[in-house]
């Protein structure tokens, strides 16, 4: 079973020698330095550029975006090009504000974050059932891992990634991820790490939508088309008897809202295992979607959600 990757596949650059490996460490964590010295605002105002540079370099994807934001969203072409854009500089953020992590968390609530819903975040709080935190690559995606540092520090914190084919590269994202006490788990050999973790009552989050491969995956209605959701995470969450929570970090301006959707509890579901999954899959895929159409201009939509199609009868 595969579970569900964070960021677009990467070329396999393991063969790198050790000196060359120890040098781009050095300069990717100086650059991390440089950039996280312009603090919130630095970051936005480079994220916007690099988006406005991907969007004039990138024409495909550009014109991909813009066609699967009117297919999908109906609105006009015109319309879709300037939410297309927008995610451009929005997704742009969202990987700069990786650097931002260890300078992120509830202890800016008030000034730059908000909480959306009180109530359910007291009732996250209280819960003493293990926990699967599902989101999306909407909003300040990685800044989650912030805030996932910093829930039930009592139990084991875990956030599911995939693993970068550069050993530098990989080293820097997991310490970066990790810079607020979450542990980053390599999506490959994730499925005993998870469990022992859910049967400790931890909490584990999920990026739940991209498209995967058939073998992994349930076909489910997203955006009015059939999508490959990858089931590891209902599989995981239903085998604990989890609590599955939907969440998402959009931006207002210069301050981040958490989204906390009411949970799903899987000891309550009924049918087999089967349906139970299924259940919990269409559960975080109806929640992505109803965020995606609060927020299109916030989510990456220059990735191939709808690649992998259904056979006939699945």
């Amino acid at each position: 079973m595969n579970l569900p990757e964070s960021g677009a596949p990467a070329a396999d650059t393991s063969a790198d020698s050790p000196p060359d490996r120890g040098l781009m460490t050095k300069l990717l964590h100086a650059l991390a330095r440089r950039l996280a010295a312009g603090g919130f605002d630095g970051v936005a105002r480079h994220g916007d550029r690099l988006g406005a540079l991907l969007w004039h370099c990138l024409p495909g994807r550009r014109r991909q975006a813009a066609q699967a934001i009117a297919r999908h969203l109906g609105v006009t072409q015109q319309e879709a090009e300037r939410i297309a854009r927008e995610s451009f500089a929005h997704n742009a953020r969202s990987f700069l504000e990786l650097v931002l992590v260890d300078r992120f968390g509830f202890e800016q609530e008030g000034t730059r974050l908000e909480i959306a819903d009180q109530e359910l975040f007291r009732r996250f709080f209280a819960t003493e059932r293990p926990i699967v935190v599902t989101t999306a690559h909407l909003g300040a995606w990685e800044l989650m891992a912030s805030l996932m540092g910093q829930w039930h520090q009592d139990r084991p914190r875990m956030v599911v990634v995939r693993r970068n084919g550069s050993k530098s590269i990989n080293d820097f994202i997991f310490a970066m991820r990790g810079a607020r006490g979450v542990q980053v788990v390599d999506h490959r050999n994730a499925v005993f790490t998870v469990l022992k973790g859910l049967k400790r009552n931890g909490v584990v989050g999920f990026l739940v939508d991209h498209n995967t491969r058939r073998d992994e995956a349930i076909f489910l209605p997203f955006l009015g088309e059939a999508a490959a959701v990858n089931m590891g995470p209902a599989l995981l969450a239903v085998r604990a008897e989890a609590e599955v929570w939907s969440t998402f970090l959009v931006r207002e301006g210069d301050r981040y809202r958490l989204l906390i959707d009411e949970p799903l509890d899987t000891a309550t579901l009924d049918g087999d295992r089967a349906d139970k999954v299924e259940a919990v899959a269409r559960f975080y895929t109806e929640a992505v979607e109803r965020a995606v159409r609060a927020h299109p201009e916030q989510w990456f939509w220059m990735h191939k959600r709808w690649k992998t199609r259904p056979k006939q009868g699945d």
